[in-house]
């Protein structure tokens, strides 16, 4: 691997790590409207997330999740990227995601998510990285049943 790969792959692997073990917004928020749970009976994953949804508004997106690093590192950067955003722009970057790990175009990922691209390569691992946003479905969609991986895709 040339250099300037090498860099980028170890930066990818520093921000996974300081999401994992340093997530944003985790924990249960005082105020919140929908929760959801998901889990991955394959590699132990458990998440549940928490909105705050006022006027169509994510206004709080919150986590708490057991597991491996993608699960965790996954849930904090959907945090971050859905925080404070209208419901269909975080409906729009759910798809986006699940689309890039989901076809093996994880390289399309901008930002702090491109950190998470390669696991576009682990089919095994996709389904680490997107049990927090199919969960976040589900919190958004108010759907009661508890999110499983063992779906192929996020459903609707």
């Amino acid at each position: 691997m040339s250099e300037p790969g090498r860099e980028l792959t170890d930066l990818y692997r520093q921000i996974v790590l300081d999401h994992s073990r340093h997530p944003r917004h985790q924990g249960r928020p005082e105020h919140y409207n929908r929760e959801a749970e998901g889990h991955n009976p394959l590699c132990g994953d458990k998440v549940r997330i928490y909105l705050q949804l006022q006027d169509d508004l994510l206004q709080e997106v919150a986590f708490e999740a057991s597991g491996c690093a993608i699960c965790r590192a996954s849930a904090s950067l959907m945090t971050e990227t859905v925080r404070r955003r209208a419901l269909l722009e975080a409906r729009a970057a759910v798809d986006e995601f699940d689309r890039a790990l989901s076809t093996g175009a994880g390289a399309t990922l901008t930002g702090d998510l491109a950190a998470l691209g390669g696991v576009s390569q682990y089919p095994s691992r996709i389904r680490c990285a997107t049990l927090p946003w199919k969960t976040l479905l589900a919190a958004m969609d108010a759907t009661a049943a508890t999110v499983t991986t063992e779906q192929e895709s996020i459903q609707r």
